[in-house]
């Protein structure tokens, strides 16, 4: 088993996101981290800032039929589809031993329609979750998913019932990077009660076998990820960094700590690690400690002076962190 960023004095790696305290910025993404107890025997994973869950919805979900997965160069194109228990099943057979763990619990909450979203976001809002991130940008589900996070009034036709429904909990939306306008997208998320945003899901995409001369998948396109797609969603989050003043948690490719510092750089409260985790389960510590020495090396005391972005060190964000010019080389 690896063993967890070592402790002592030095620089402060926890930051606040939407009033939840994450003792790093680095949070396990959505979809490849199951629901935390599955790598328990590779890493330590009290070590991490967060975990979010699987893709929950209301109902139990059997996922899509067919291939799931295919490498392609530089990334994987999965199509999943959001199998999952069902929130009920969740609340009663996992949270309590993710609870456990440590990190900050986000669930990952997705629906057909805005009444199914609402309610699932009733009953997590009533749990003992930490945070909700909505799921409006899954490119490989028939219902719900991706179609909402494409338009803006759509996006707060979603954003605006759940933000009700789950009355204190922190909300976090999802975007979709398919979005022919993003920042529209995300203002209206913001306008409609978002607290913060991740970005970006998986790019669509597809792939054709040549042998039986069909695609690949039964859903024929799927969602792609990996490190082909890093360099795309850190300018969305710089661009989006520039519109907006809430907490951005960037996601996207990122395998190490160069790749994390990059979208940190960029102006990201936190950072997520999705595929990495599958080909190498050491991915997110290994992050944790590379972050940590760059700080070390650089004098940066707080993760936020990390940022390259000119901000007035007064301004302040959704997250309630003050902004600082950077520090150190």
């Amino acid at each position: 088993m690896n063993n967890p960023p070592s402790g002592g004095a030095g620089p402060d790696l926890s930051v606040t996101i939407a009033g939840i305290r994450f003792r790093n910025p680095v949070i396990a993404a959505s979809g490849t981290f199951g629901y935390g107890r599955e790598y328990q025997g590779l890493l330590d994973v009290s070590a991490l800032g967060g975990i979010c869950t699987k893709g929950l919805t209301l109902r139990p979900r059997p996922g899509n039929t067919g291939n799931r997965i295919h490498e392609t160069p530089s990334g994987i194109l999965n199509s999943i589809g959001l199998e999952n228990p069902g929130i009920p099943a969740f609340l009663e057979k996992e949270l309590p031993a993710l609870r456990e763990l440590g990190p900050v619990v986000i669930a990952n909450l997705s629906g057909a329609d805005p009444e199914e979203y609402a309610e699932g976001a009733r009953i997590l809002g009533a749990s003992s979750i930490d945070m909700i991130e909505l799921n409006i940008s899954c490119p490989n589900v028939k219902a719900g998913g991706m179609a909402f996070g494409l338009d803006p009034e759509m996006a707060a036709s979603v954003v605006g019932p759940v933000r009700r429904a789950a009355g204190g909990k922190p909300l976090m939306v999802k975007l979709s990077p398919n979005a022919p306008d993003l920042a529209a997208v995300a203002r209206a998320c913001v306008d409609a009660g978002a607290d913060a945003l991740s970005l970006v899901n998986t790019f669509k995409a597809m792939a054709i076998d040549i042998y039986r001369r069909k695609p690949v998948f039964d859903m024929v396109s799927a969602g792609l990820s990996g490190p082909a797609i890093r360099p795309i969603a850190l300018r969305m989050v710089w661009e989006l960094g520039n519109a907006l003043e809430l907490p951005l948690i960037g996601v996207g490719g990122i395998a190490g700590p160069e790749d994390a510092l990059e979208f940190l750089l960029a102006g990201a409260a936190a950072v997520q690690v999705g595929s990495a985790t599958f080909a190498h389960p050491a991915a997110m510590l290994e992050t944790i400690r590379g972050i940590r020495d760059y700080m070390e090396k650089g004098a940066f005391l707080t993760v936020g002076e990390l940022s390259i972005r000119q901000k007035s060190p007064r301004a302040r964000d959704r997250s309630g962190n003050t902004g600082s010019p950077p520090q150190g080389g």
